[in-house]
């Protein structure tokens, strides 16, 4: 067990799963999306629903949105800060079919034209997951060095990331693989021990196949 699972994280509270889950939240969609973020649109569920506004839940969520950290003094009064770089928020409040109770729902979309439709859950003291990315299941911390590649369902794109990242020394943690039919498209999410470098990003952007490719940094 590690010691923040006792103490929880270093955060502006009340709360490790309504506020500093919430940023993280926030956060890793912002670095999901790949760009400062222009619109979002967020539905809470469950006890983000019922008791989030209470705890700070929304401002936490636009907080991350906006790249501050779960210790940023500037979380409470993320809002203000929101309206000041011109990034527009609305809020929904619903209950998302199975999903855990502290889970939102965030559409956002980028100041250079990206889109991003995401599934995440607080799961306590602070940590978060993953669990959809548009129309697809996905399982991940964001904890890690995460890469997410989006790319067409073919024999070959597999073996093709894994021989870059081998190649450029990045040793695998661990490597998941959803698609939405036979054929279709698919989601490669990747955490890895390290960063990979833009050099790897870049070769496995231009891999036959690969639609987009996104990492997910720590920092």
């Amino acid at each position: 067990m590690d010691i923040f699972d006792l103490i929880g994280p270093i955060m502006v509270g009340p709360s490790s799963s309504h506020t500093a889950g919430a940023v993280r939240i926030g956060l890793a969609c912002r670095r999901i999306l790949g760009e400062e973020v222009a619109e979002a649109d967020i539905t809470l569920s469950g006890s983000f629903a019922a008791t989030g506004r209470g705890h700070g839940t929304d401002k936490a969520i636009v907080a991350g949105l906006l790249g501050m950290a779960p210790d940023d003094t500037r979380v409470p009064d993320s809002f203000s800060y929101a309206r000041e770089k011109g990034l527009l928020f609305s809020f929904a409040f619903g209950e998302i079919p199975f999903s855990h109770p502290n889970t939102a729902r965030l559409i956002v979309r980028g100041v250079n034209g990206a889109e991003a439709d995401i599934e995440a859950a607080s799961l306590g003291g602070g940590r978060i997951e993953i669990r959809r990315l548009g129309d697809m299941p996905l399982r991940f911390s964001a904890e890690q060095p995460t890469l997410i590649i989006r790319n067409e369902d073919r024999p070959g794109n597999v073996a093709d990331v894994s021989r870059i990242l081998s190649e450029e020394n990045i040793n695998i943690a661990t490597f998941n693989v959803n698609r939405n039919s036979r054929g279709g498209e698919a989601v490669m999410v990747i955490e890895c021990d390290t960063p990979p470098s833009e050099k790897s990003l870049e070769r496995i952007r231009s891999l036959p196949g690969i639609l987009r490719a996104v990492y997910v940094s720590q920092e």
